[in-house]
């Protein structure tokens, strides 16, 4: 059963954000939540601001609260679909073009708002492009620091709680610890991946464009 948001959705705005995209190990995420007018001010006691301020435990708590509350969407794209789409695309500002049009036409078929608000990471052409019919006649603004908006920033919280989640049942999986981020540790990670689970492993686990791929790979 859907849970009904505890807000009205009046006007207001969305904010899209990404997470993962810096890191060879999980997913790339994105989200996107639509915030009413006059909820910032409850969003700021919520503890919400730019999600790589804040710890990954007060991330994950941060996220229930928003999904509760606000009419929200995450696209996550793991590993293994993620390389398929590189390959076919080559370039990683179209995919996450993508990724954000997708979760913005997905708030747009619950909300009727007129205006996205998202971080600069390329053309803004190439989202406008992604966007599908409803997703056209929005006012897109994209813009560097962009988490300073409080749509952005609760975006930024949900992605990063979902990239958290998805990288932990990864290590699960792989029967280790993947660290974040694109490290040392995280090279040597991956080069204990490969001699325990072979060179393919890889494509179901980090993000191979990486450059750490092909160090990894000579080390092994």
């Amino acid at each position: 059963m859907k849970q009904e948001p505890l807000f009205e959705r009046t006007k207001g705005h969305i904010g899209t954000d990404e997470s993962g995209k810096g890191d060879y190990f999980g997913p790339l995420v994105t989200a996107g939540v639509f915030i009413p007018e006059g909820q910032e001010e409850v969003i700021r006691e919520l503890g919400v601001r730019d999600s790589k301020k804040i710890a990954d435990k007060k991330v994950l708590k941060i996220a229930e609260s928003l999904k509760h509350g606000y009419v929200h969407s995450v696209v996550a794209i793991g590993p293994e679909k993620y390389n398929d789409l590189y390959d076919k695309m080559r370039n990683l500002n179209r995919l996450l073009a993508w990724a954000h049009a997708r979760v913005i036409e997905n708030i747009l078929d619950e909300v009727n708002c007129g205006q996205v608000v998202t971080d600069q990471f390329g053309d803004e052409m190439f989202v406008r492009n992604a966007l599908m019919k409803k997703g056209r006649d929005i006012e897109l603004i994209q813009r560097t620091k962009a988490e300073d908006d409080p749509a952005v920033a609760a975006a930024s919280i949900l992605a990063r709680a979902e990239f958290l989640k998805r990288l932990h049942f990864l290590g699960q999986d792989a029967g280790m610890d993947l660290p974040k981020g694109a490290s040392n540790l995280v090279e040597e990670a991956a080069v204990r991946l490969v001699r325990e689970k072979g060179a393919r492993a890889l494509n179901l686990y980090a993000k191979l464009h990486f450059k750490t791929t092909k160090k990894v790979l000579a080390a092994v």
